[in-house]
């Protein structure tokens, strides 16, 4: 018996003004299911983290012993989510691997799934609604931060490659594996604009944006460095490449009301 715990609420801005909604459905939520697991004899679980549980000053690309000092109340509850699968592990037996997220882009290569939201906030999402023109430009929310053009810097990673992970690390827990937390990323940064070019150079024209100010919780870098879970999972990202990305988000988003 497994469980892979992907639900909960994912909208920094949104929990920096709601925390306590975030730490109901994030937290309290999640020790209810924990609680169900041990009580069900349940051997092993996934979590979805995410990266946002590092510090701002963690040395770049992030390893997963890097300090942690999550900035916003939904980096928090992923944080304590952790912490409560890590003394449930030791109290009660259940393995569980924590999976951190960096930024989770694109869409299945055939088709079948992809990022539904409308009011979406991912910025390669959103750059594919202002491609095809279902929103009239794309926000670039902090032009002012300390990296090389001003905008904020991301490990984007293929959905498929995500999946690829958690399938091992299921693999892994079945076949005994301990307890254990994964950074999932490809360990290369972008910045914002340079995805905004990204999508240009896939469409073939200029994307009107928007400069905006900075969204409250947002760290100004996070890099991955995916070593631990090649070593330990034997993971090896088959969609590093960000026109693939794009491309794959297009097609989705041409689906949705095709």
């Amino acid at each position: 018996e497994a469980v892979i715990h992907f639900a909960g609420s994912i909208v920094v801005p949104e929990s920096v003004a709601q925390p306590l909604r975030y730490y109901a459905n994030n937290v309290v939520a999640s020790r209810a299911l924990i609680e169900a697991c041990v009580h069900a004899g349940v051997g092993a679980f996934i979590f979805s983290s995410t990266a946002t549980v590092y510090a701002v000053e963690a040395k770049q690309p992030l390893s997963e012993d890097e300090p942690k000092a999550p900035i916003s109340p939904y980096a928090r509850s992923k944080l304590m989510t952790e912490w409560m699968l890590e003394d449930t592990s030791r109290a009660h037996g259940l393995r569980a691997m924590s999976l951190r997220y960096f930024n989770v882009a694109g869409a299945d290569p055939q088709g079948r799934t992809g990022q539904s939201t409308p009011q979406a906030t991912h910025l390669i999402k959103r750059a594919a609604q202002v491609a095809l023109g279902r929103v009239p430009h794309l926000d670039i929310f902090g032009t002012d931060y300390p990296t090389p053009d001003g905008t904020g810097i991301r490990d984007y990673i293929h959905v498929s490659d995500l999946v690829a992970a958690h399938l091992l690390a299921l693999d892994a827990l079945r076949a005994g594996a301990e307890s254990a937390t994964y950074n999932v990323g490809y360990g290369r940064g972008l910045s914002v604009r340079e995805v905004v070019r990204g999508v240009e150079a896939v469409i073939g024209r200029p994307l009107p944006v928007r400069e905006s100010p900075r969204r409250a919780g947002d760290p100004p870098v996070l890099i991955s460095d995916p070593s631990r879970i090649k070593s330990a999972l034997n993971w090896q990202p088959r969609h590093d490449d960000l026109a693939e990305i794009v491309r794959s988000a297009l097609e989705w988003e041409r689906g949705l009301n095709a």
